[in-house]
């Protein structure tokens, strides 16, 4: 499994991401994230950043959505705030927190990488993937893209 996380960090520093990084919105309501809160939500480089689960239901085949807090910080002192889609309207089938990996390296900043499965609209079925993303505190860009499993 780490050498899913090295590959990432390593592999798309440099590539357009292929998911959707938005600003937050009713996706990112403390009513969607996962219960109990204490295993969907971690802090990651001491506090600065929080990554979050989010589950708002619908629609029923791509509802999770990842929700990160971190720097860079806003003139008021708050942290930046999006969300991780699948695309800019659907989020992902299902994730599993519990599996996150998360890695740091100086010059790209926070590698992280949680398994999941996406649906497969042309069968009606799913595959193993991860989602992939870094995370540049320094000037807040997240990179995201979808890493299959086996295809």
């Amino acid at each position: 499994m780490k050498w899913i996380l090295a590959f990432t960090l390593v592999f798309f520093a440099n590539i357009a991401a292929a998911q959707d990084v938005g600003e937050c919105d009713w996706r990112a309501s403390a009513y969607n994230i996962g219960e109990p809160w204490s295993e969907y939500t971690r802090t990651f480089s001491n506090g600065k950043t929080r990554i979050a689960l989010m589950d708002a239901g619908e629609p029923a085949l791509g509802s999770v959505y990842i929700l990160v807090l971190s720097p860079p910080y806003n003139e008021m002192g708050e942290r930046q705030c999006r969300i991780l889609s699948y695309s800019d309207s659907i989020g992902f089938l299902d994730l599993d927190f519990s599996g996150i990996q998360a890695q740091y390296d100086p010059s790209i900043g926070l590698g992280f990488a949680i398994p999941g499965v996406e649906y497969v609209p042309e069968t009606d079925g799913q595959r193993p993937m991860y989602l992939l993303f870094t995370l540049n505190q320094a000037t807040g860009v997240i990179t995201p893209r979808i890493e299959r499993v086996g295809g």
